[in-house]
């Protein structure tokens, strides 16, 4: 299957944003296509299944809002989180590394089928909405 990779130096510390990641609901504040996230009782551990909702354009092989699942494959506070996109067949996986007391370097890695029309912007998307809700107060 098809790889995409990108990074971005975010303007917080590591622990401000697993903090953001940690919360559920926040994954469609950053992640392009989705527009709401109904988590289950688990939240942000390996094995939850967060319900989706999406937001995209109708395709030939899509309706215009569609529900989904995502399944939460790995966490490693506050270095790795690794999800699957069920419907879509994508996995994914956040990497969060400290460069210095106020700045993380996010590596997200995906994989799909070529069937699914995976961007290769996808990924740098993401994290560029990442960066914009990650700021510290000191960087604004």
């Amino acid at each position: 299957m098809p790889r995409v990779r990108a990074s971005r130096e975010l303007l917080a510390s590591r622990d401000d944003v697993w903090a953001f990641i940690a919360e559920p609901r926040h994954f469609a504040d950053w992640w392009p296509g989705i527009a709401a996230v109904q988590p289950d009782r688990r939240g942000l551990a390996e094995g939850a299944r967060w319900q989706i909702l999406t937001a995209d354009r109708p395709t030939l092989l899509r309706r215009a809002t569609t529900s989904g699942m995502l399944l939460v494959r790995a966490v490693r506070p506050p270095e790795l989180f690794g999800w699957t996109l069920t419907g879509d067949h994508v996995d994914a996986e956040l990497q969060l590394e400290a460069r210095t007391d106020d700045r993380t370097l996010a590596v997200l890695d995906l994989e799909a089928p070529w069937l699914f029309g995976l961007s290769r912007a996808l990924p740098r998307r993401a994290l560029t909405r990442l960066h914009s809700l990650c700021q510290t107060g000191a960087d604004l």
